[in-house]
């Protein structure tokens, strides 16, 4: 190596410009990589915050759903024993109302059959009397009739008091 040759100068005077000139470069490339890997670190980080932000609403909504599948099974549980609770007592209400309809109806047969057990005891009381005349009126004479007269009177007096 020959120290005195302008070529040896010259190449040391292009790798001091080099390192002098690419250092200020180099280290714009490293601030530049740095900022971006800040940049890049801080994408990651909030990419990472929004992921657990996503995992915790998902958890919530899944509690959620839970809650509101238990209640709609409360509903529904409830909505069957209101639903049964009213059967029974709409069986119980119609079987009331017939048990009443039936009693009117037997009543209503009571009654006709006592007006009609009425309406035979008069018609068969008219006939009796209208039979007992006509075989008064044969077998009795007037004379006979007339002393029958005077006695029913006679006790009336006393059959008043």
């Amino acid at each position: 190596m020959d120290f005195s040759s302008p070529e040896f100068w010259v190449g040391v005077g292009f790798v001091v410009f080099v390192v002098l000139a690419f250092r200020p470069i180099f280290r714009a490339v490293a601030g530049m990589l740095d900022t971006r890997a800040a940049r890049i670190k801080a994408e990651l980080d909030e990419a990472t915050q929004l992921r657990d932000q996503a995992q915790q609403l998902l958890t919530e909504y899944q509690r959620k759903q839970r809650e509101a599948m238990r209640e709609a099974a409360g509903i529904l549980a409830h909505a069957k024993d209101e639903a049964a609770r009213l059967q029974a007592e709409a069986a119980a209400n119609l079987e009331a109302t017939l048990a009443r309809r039936e009693k009117m109806a037997l009543d209503k047969i009571a009654q006709a059959e006592a007006q009609a057990l009425k309406e035979v005891r008069n018609e068969a009381i008219d006939v009796a009397v209208a039979a007992a005349e006509r075989v008064l009126a044969k077998a009795v004479d007037e004379q006979r009739q007339a002393a029958l007269v005077d006695q029913a009177i006679g006790e009336l007096p006393s059959k008043l008091h």
